[in-house]
């Protein structure tokens, strides 16, 4: 595997993500976008007392309880910021909170959903294609941009028609953002922090939806 250009730095921020293998799906069906998303969250934390596998298989009330324990411990390898699942890629927005927690996160969610789908789907070989990239986050300016790309994407790529279906869109961290329940995976107050409400973090998300689809149609001549 070549040498990574990008050196992923305890303490900083970094836009990550990764396409299928020759741009094919990931997610074969709707039931696999809830596994990701379970070994998303499972394995942003140090050092779980069970392996995925085994989580998966407890009776509920004990998976609440592991659940709890982690929690309480809090030691986290990486802060997830956003994401979003594509039908063919992924994007995540990250803190690093130890030394190799990024490549060991990514190792981790892109083995153990690589294992998932070959299983499930009766399919052989690697999923994702190579080494996931990844971006520095620099300033205050791309960090809030990264966001709002992110949470852009079902609609710049037709994934979602309607700005109704973007809001409500279940495999991105934008209904977390702007729903009054704060519950999820992700870190919100860090990107909420430069905005007197969620209605003026949607609104700033919103202010480039037309302009980033026109961009995504003309891809592939800025990139010939």
């Amino acid at each position: 595997m070549p040498l990574r250009k990008t050196v992923l730095a305890t303490g900083e921020i970094y836009h990550v993500f990764n396409r299928g293998v020759n741009r094919q799906s990931i997610f074969i069906d709707k039931r696999d976008y809830p596994r990701a998303l379970d070994v998303l969250s499972f394995y942003r934390f140090a050092k779980p007392s069970l392996r995925f596998s085994f989580y998966n298989r407890l009776p509920v009330e004990e998976k609440l309880n592991f659940w709890k324990e982690l929690e309480r411990k809090n030691q986290k390898i990486v802060i997830l910021l956003s994401f979003c699942f594509m039908p063919n890629h992924f994007h995540f927005l990250l803190r690093q909170e130890r030394e190799n927690g990024i490549s060991k996160f990514l190792a981790n969610f892109q083995n153990s959903y690589t294992k998932y789908i070959n299983t499930r789907h009766a399919r052989t070989g690697h999923l994702l294609q190579g080494q996931f990239k990844a971006v520095r986050i620099e300033t205050e300016s791309q960090f809030l941009h990264a966001s709002r790309y992110i949470h852009l994407n079902p609609y710049t790529s037709y994934v979602v028609k309607t700005i109704d279906e973007l809001k409500m869109y279940p495999w991105s961290s934008l209904p977390q953002y702007i729903d009054n329940n704060e519950k999820g995976i992700c870190a919100i107050k860090n990107i909420l922090s430069s905005f007197p409400s969620k209605k003026k973090y949607l609104q700033f998300v919103l202010d480039q939806k037309d302009y980033q689809r026109t961009l995504k149609e003309i891809e592939h001549l800025l990139l010939e």
